[in-house]
């Protein structure tokens, strides 16, 4: 048996469907196996808190072994996970095709699932990852002015700890009546598409959720920056959640409904020559890894991950064909860019960092460390301080460089990493830069 494995990783379809992925004695069983390779190794101690509590608990047994941990404290590990995948593709010398065949985060998902399928969620968890429905009833108008004054009001944000558990130090993003989809309306016009290289030059923006509601004007600055490169660019005719909130919740039959309304739009698209790109990583990982694995034999699934791209990914494909412009008119100075998790897993490398490093008299620098945000594990009460934890290595780079900007392509970390840096006042999307740099 080897120890360790220099291949590269692979992944299993989740096999969500089947009676054994819900046998909750066969999913203790892998827990324990699967435990306690991770005890031997601990190579992945310092990613998250799953691995510290897991060791915490196993160092306190009486046995100082797995056996010696209580199976009813099995879902302690299990809570402390946000699947941001980093054990499985940067730390774990057992992923397949090694023969221990260890795949942590969709273990912990299997777990999630079996949990919300027996317990459900509370009012908190189901409101935070319900958000078609409520960023769009805080974002209708004047209802958006009322909530954005009460997050920012010390007192409420006291009595909604207290009510949901929502940690009243924790940023929460700011609402606008004034949508994506109301923004770029008006600036939409049709571009003659040029196929370079797997790239047609005809591209759809899935807005997502937090990119309508809470960062539309990052929609403004994907308009700009393709239309200026001779691309192409229409905003997906309608869309819901990616799932990956209700992912994350383990609430699969979500996840499912999701896809149903979704796949079909955008596989549609697809076929009338459209490439897809979306502003947030998390749901651009979503349509490329986590729905192909859940319905590895649906064909439209599959379409529609050929299509889908990070859009760093997408210039810098442009870019090498010779199609992107470089002139730039106006530099970007010092740039700290925090890379966001689930933007290091779709293994495509740093083509941020690469892209605006084709602006002259610049430097960016590249912190790849958590956030520690993780969709809504940093604002949840008994979440917050382990956040913020997991997030002091990187404010800790950021405050060092004292940059001229930081930017992450996750809104939501980067909402995290400048509300904790003292060096640094805001977040800017990267596009947000290149439109500047572009002078647009």
């Amino acid at each position: 048996m080897r120890e360790g494995s220099l291949e590269a990783p692979t992944r299993h379809p989740i096999d969500w469907k089947s009676d054994t992925f819900w046998d909750k004695d066969a999913l203790n069983d892998e827990l324990e196996r699967v435990y306690d390779i991770c005890h031997g190794c601990r190579r992945c101690v310092s990613l998250c808190d799953s691995f510290p509590t897991l060791f915490d608990l196993i160092d306190e047994s009486e046995t100082f072994e797995v056996d010696g941990v209580d199976r009813a404290d099995y879902t302690k590990v299990v809570d402390q996970c946000y699947l941001c995948d980093l054990c499985f593709l940067t730390k774990c010398p057992y992923v397949p095709p090694h023969e221990f065949n260890v795949d942590f985060p969709h273990l912990m998902l299997r777990a999630k699932a079996i949990k919300f399928k027996e317990q459900g969620g509370n009012l908190r968890d189901k409101s935070l990852t319900s958000t078609d429905t409520m960023l769009g009833i805080m974002s209708i108008p004047l209802v958006d002015i009322t909530v954005n004054a009460l997050n920012q009001n010390a007192g409420f944000r006291k009595v909604v700890e207290k009510t949901l558990d929502i940690h009243h130090e924790a940023p929460l993003p700011r609402m606008h009546a004034k949508t994506l989809r109301k923004r770029v309306a008006p600036l939409i016009k049709p571009v003659e598409p040029r196929a370079i290289g797997e790239t047609t030059g005809k591209v759809a923006l899935y807005a997502t959720c937090y990119g309508n509601y809470n960062s539309p004007e990052v929609g403004e600055d994907f308009v700009r920056v393709f239309q200026h490169n001779d691309i192409h660019i229409d905003v997906v005719p309608k869309e819901k959640c990616c799932g990956m909130p209700k992912l994350e919740l383990g609430d699969l039959d979500a996840v499912d409904a999701l896809k149903q309304a979704n796949i079909p739009v955008l596989a549609q698209l697809v076929d009338r020559g459209y490439d897809l790109v979306a502003p947030i990583p998390s749901c651009v990982l979503m349509y490329k890894q986590e729905l192909p694995l859940m319905y590895p034999d649906d064909p439209e699934v599959q379409k529609v991950k050929q299509a889908f791209y990070d859009p760093f990914e997408y210039l810098w494909l442009r870019h090498k064909a010779g199609a992107l412009k470089t002139e730039f008119p106006n530099g970007i100075g010092n740039v700290a860019y925090q890379v966001a998790c689930h933007q290091r897993v779709q293994n495509i490398g740093l083509k941020t960092r690469d892209v605006l490093a084709l602006v002259a008299d610049s430097e960016v620098v590249a912190h790849e460390r958590c956030s520690g945000h993780d969709g809504t594990y940093a604002v949840k009460s008994e979440t917050r301080d382990k956040s913020v934890k997991i997030a002091r290595p990187t404010v800790r780079k950021v405050n060092e460089q004292a940059p001229d900007h930081f930017i992450s392509d996750c809104p939501m970390a980067g909402a995290q990493i400048a509300n904790l840096s003292d060096k640094v006042d805001e977040a800017l999307h990267p596009m947000t830069l290149l439109r500047m740099a572009y002078g647009l």
